[in-house]
């Protein structure tokens, strides 16, 4: 499988790792960057060729990577639609809707969008992926075999579902690098230090997301078992209760999904 990557970003060096000498060789594997530095750092990493702008490399490869920031993506359609035939277009941009992204690129119809999220840099990521029409069977294992590459996921059979994943998944991370934070705070404040805190906090949280992981049981049973009623998770838990942490957090991850619908409106004007 060739593969042609258009941005060379951290998403972009993930998903390299993850590809490079396992699905296909680094030599197949073509990145289009303006950064020469980024270029040359992957080149040496992953034995990948590059190039500044797109090129024949591009046109010759079975998946086109669109890696770059939503508001480049209309401009580095126009410049891909030269080199476009039957290739698959596997977007990894937030906001931008697959029906937009066909149209700029001449209305090509094999376009798979996604929405990966972070911890794909250590290769633990999950993504939401959802499938134009235009996308043949062979296509469709084809982008899903890229992005396990990095981790888990998840097919969406309606594309507008991408913005509740954005929501839950793709900006997940930062609810729990926030509740982290919060931890880390309130260890302080009960006398440990710094790095006490920290070090029970994200082992906390690791091994708890881990429990989860394994468990055949529901999270709330897993929650109900560590919370013995007047104990001390009890006393946190109906704290968090009484201050409508859990409605602040649905309520937050609906204003996530409502500004990803908006974001998808915005960049798809014409």
């Amino acid at each position: 499988m060739k593969i042609s990557f258009i941005g060379g970003g951290n998403m972009a060096a993930a998903l390299i790792g993850g590809l490079a000498g396992k699905l296909t060789d680094g030599a197949n594997i073509h990145v289009v960057d303006i950064n020469a530095d980024a270029l040359s750092r992957l080149a040496q990493q992953f034995g990948v060729t590059t190039s500044q702008q797109i090129d024949a490399a591009v046109a010759g490869s079975d998946v086109i990577v669109l890696a770059v920031k939503p508001q480049q993506m209309r401009d580095v359609a126009a410049q891909l639609q030269p080199h476009l035939k039957a290739q698959l277009v596997l977007s990894i941009a937030a906001g931008i809707r697959g029906v937009d992204l066909s149209r700029w690129l001449g209305g090509h119809g094999a376009i798979v969008r996604t929405m990966p999220n972070t911890p794909a840099l250590i290769g633990m990521g999950i993504t939401g992926m959802a499938a134009l029409p235009g996308v043949s069977a062979a296509q469709r294992d084809a982008a899903d075999a890229i992005m396990r590459a990095v981790g888990g996921t998840v097919w969406l059979d309606d594309e507008s579902l991408i913005d509740p994943v954005t929501a839950v998944s793709g900006s997940g991370p930062a609810y729990v690098f926030y509740f982290i934070e919060a931890m880390q705070q309130a260890a302080q404040e009960l006398g440990l230090t710094p790095e006490q805190g920290t070090e029970l906090a994200i082992a906390t949280f690791t091994g708890a997301a881990q429990l989860a992981a394994r468990s055949s049981e529901p999270v709330s049973v897993l929650r109900e078992r560590v919370t013995s009623k007047g104990g001390t998770t009890y006393a946190a838990l109906t704290s968090m209760e009484a201050s409508g942490v859990k409605d602040a957090i649905v309520k937050a991850l609906h204003a996530a999904s409502a500004r990803g619908r908006e974001l998808g409106e915005e960049f798809g004007k014409d």
